[in-house]
């Protein structure tokens, strides 16, 4: 069972460590909320990878499998939406991630942010339910949960890692260093956009 667990827990890194819309986001709650409350971040995105693996386990894989055109939808949706973050991300100034702006955040916003960026990012639904949840469905019943659980668990551990870390460097951000992050996940956020429609444009002219 260790070595079930520990498969499914280097699945969920595999897919969830490679720089994303989602990771950036953790990181940037961090650095704008401080420590514990990014702990809303990470519950938040914990949560929404959850109930994703919990959906592909229990067919919602075979569900985007079935339906080639919801990928279409999934990956416009998304480049809308992270087109939108990161414009605003360009658009604002250093008090997103400034320490004023960031006490007066509430555990709402954070939770509402977070749950967005996680929902509506169409890479995080095909990882997590079609790679990751038809690879628990894929185990044998016996060691299923076990699978699941290392897998959910990678991604709880990795936003945890992320998002303490980025509070812990905090203290140190100022004004300027703020608006140059900002400038940055902006920037990710909208490359991440244009690859998203890329492969919109490639899927619907394949």
């Amino acid at each position: 069972m260790a070595t079930t667990y520990l498969a499914g827990l280097a699945l969920g890194l595999a897919l969830i460590v490679p720089i994303g819309a989602q990771n950036v986001f953790v990181v940037g709650q961090g650095l704008a909320v401080g420590w514990p409350r990014a702990c809303w971040a990470v519950a938040a995105a914990g949560c929404c990878d959850t109930l994703l693996i919990l959906a592909g386990a229990a067919g919602a894989s075979g569900l985007l499998n079935g339906f080639p055109a919801l990928r279409g939808v999934l990956l416009l949706g998304g480049a809308a939406f992270l087109t939108y973050l990161g414009l605003q991300a360009w658009r604002s100034g250093a008090t997103t991630l400034s320490l004023e702006a960031g006490d007066v955040l509430s555990a709402r916003t954070v939770i509402r942010r977070t749950v967005a960026v996680s929902l509506l990012n169409p890479h995080a639904i095909l990882d997590t339910v079609g790679v990751i949840g038809a690879a628990v469905a894929a185990q044998p019943e016996a060691s299923r949960t076990v699978f699941a659980g290392g897998t959910v668990s990678a991604s709880w551990l990795w936003f945890l890692l992320l998002a303490a870390g980025a509070a812990a460097t905090r203290r140190f951000l100022t004004p300027r260093k703020a608006l140059w992050f900002e400038r940055i996940s902006g920037t990710i956020m909208l490359f991440f956009a244009a690859l998203l429609l890329y492969e919109f444009i490639t899927f619907v002219t394949a």
